[in-house]
């Protein structure tokens, strides 16, 4: 053989290794084929209405999701825990002949509240319709989806859940439709969990797990869930931060005064809150609050060589959104996120714009968001929060204040928390861990990007401590999706690309 052929060789196997493996562009034609069905039970299914408090629209949604299974051959039933008439899991089980591995799949139905004046102008939040693009980068409104049309994959979905996380659902149950419609061979065992209730804090999924546990049991739960990376690259995370929420509202007089008969005389409950939230963290973005970091777990060495090599997307993210500096200068946003936060949600106190009025308000409110990272405990960070506040003189209650409570007190404050969790990391060098890795990989030409912990936060220390079972996250939606806020969109071919990568882990030996 010549020279000149060994090279063309060479180069044509190189080709060949940098595309997807055959299994993954078998599952990607299937989607070609299949796109305006799959568009179709999409769009109705994000039609109906999921804020997580909305009882009976949320029932619905999983009826729709039970009977999305059903009809595929999975056999599926709602799970519930100890407390009557609450939200529903759905949970599916697909039980593979010879197998000796069993592969979980969790991802959550319910979704924010809504508020349609924020919304862009004429779109209804559960009335999905299709864009060319975000709406920042100029995308424009295409209309609803209709019954046959082609379907552009650059396009994006627009409707609430469309990201957050109804895709989840919708690419875990057409993974595995498409795996058994190309007639390919499952290799493990595999089980859907979809939840209604992580919006609010998963406050049940705890009766959940403990309820049906031998039923929930997996080697490995893979949670779909969260934006890819910003540089599109497909991504897989190995930890959350955990979460707690807290409000706080602090007391002046108990009727609004006129700001000049009374000005300099009564206290104002929006300053004295102003005050306080300043004296919580410095103009550098670290949190004051006493002991704050002590109880942070360092991160290993495999997980720091991991964010050295995650792609820094910081100019592009500033540029994008507006921002000049971060609040920390000089720490990116991947290492930004393996700290705890103290973030500040929502600020209120009388009225502003042209509601505004001269006077001092009776109460000041806020809520504060605490992300938390591994060691941190949600009780634990939200008491050194309280200390904080007492620390400046307030006393702190949690109720509305009698009239002792004022005339004893110069500063009054109620501290409500909110039910919280815990973070949680997987190792990234375990051995199902590694098969993960190498099962997206196969679906992809580019890197994968890994990251050691993702900033959002999902109640995965309970498949730890409950179900002892190890969890890694692999997100599948376009990170510029606005979840959580107005005009929430999915990119639809990372639709279509987070079926391939779940169909992929499916068929882990």
């Amino acid at each position: 053989m010549t020279l000149k052929l060994y090279r063309i060789l060479g180069l044509t196997l190189a080709a060949l290794c940098s595309l997807p493996s055959l299994k993954a562009q078998t599952i990607q034609a299937y989607i070609k084929q299949n796109d305006k069905k799959l568009m179709e039970e999409y769009i109705r299914f994000l039609s109906i209405p999921n804020v997580s408090t909305d009882t009976v629209n949320i029932r619905k949604n999983a009826v729709f999701i039970k009977d999305m299974m059903t009809s595929r051959g999975i056999k599926a039933e709602l799970l519930t825990g100890t407390t009557p008439e609450v939200t529903p899991a759905v949970f599916g089980e697909i039980k593979t002949p010879g197998a000796n591995k069993t592969i979980g799949f969790y991802a959550h139905y319910d979704g924010q509240p809504v508020n349609p004046k924020q919304w862009y102008a004429g779109v209804e939040p559960f009335k999905p319709v299709l864009i060319t693009g975000a709406f920042e980068n100029g995308g424009k409104i295409i209309g609803p989806y209709k019954s046959g049309d082609a379907v552009n994959p650059d396009w994006r979905i627009l409707g609430r859940g469309s990201a957050d996380d109804k895709a989840g659902v919708m690419a875990i149950i057409n993974a595995y439709d498409a795996l058994v419609k190309t007639g390919q061979r499952l290799n493990a065992n595999i089980k859907f969990l979809f939840e209604g209730e992580e919006e609010v804090g998963s406050i049940h999924l705890d009766e959940v797990f403990k309820q049906h546990k031998a039923k929930l049991q997996a080697d490995c739960w893979i949670i779909i869930d969260a934006p890819r990376h910003a540089s599109g690259k497909k991504t897989i995370v190995y930890g959350v931060r955990g979460d707690v929420n807290m409000a706080l509202t602090v007391y002046g007089a108990k009727r609004p005064l006129h700001s000049g008969n009374y000005g300099n005389w009564a206290p104002n409950p929006a300053l004295k809150l102003a005050q306080l939230l300043a004296s919580m963290k410095d103009e550098q973005g670290k949190v004051l609050v006493k002991g704050f970091y002590d109880d942070v777990t360092p991160l290993t060495a495999s997980e720091k060589k991991a964010l050295a090599q995650i792609p820094n997307q910081d100019e592009i993210l500033k540029k994008e959104l507006g921002v000049n500096t971060p609040e920390v200068a000089g720490r990116s946003i991947v290492e930004s996120i393996m700290q705890p936060t103290l973030n500040i949600n929502g600020l209120h106190s009388a009225n502003v714009g042209p509601m505004a009025s001269n006077v001092i308000p009776t109460k000041a409110e806020a809520v504060l968001d605490l992300r938390l990272v591994k060691g941190n405990d949600h009780k634990k960070q939200a008491e050194k929060v309280i200390a904080h506040i007492k620390s400046k003189g307030f006393q702190v209650l949690d109720r509305e204040p009698t009239e002792e409570d004022r005339s004893k007190h110069p500063n009054l404050i109620k501290v409500e928390v909110e039910h919280g969790y815990n973070a949680q990391r997987t190792p990234m060098d375990l051995p199902i861990a590694k098969s993960i890795q190498t099962a997206v990989q196969s679906t992809t030409k580019e890197p994968l990007v890994l990251i050691p912990s993702m900033g959002g936060s999902l109640p995965l220390y309970l498949f730890e401590e409950i179900l002892n079972t190890k969890v890694v996250t692999v997100p599948i939606v376009n990170y510029d999706n606005n979840q959580h806020a107005e005009n929430e969109n999915v990119k639809i071919q990372y639709l279509w690309e987070g079926i391939e990568t779940i169909a992929a882990i499916m068929q882990l030996k």
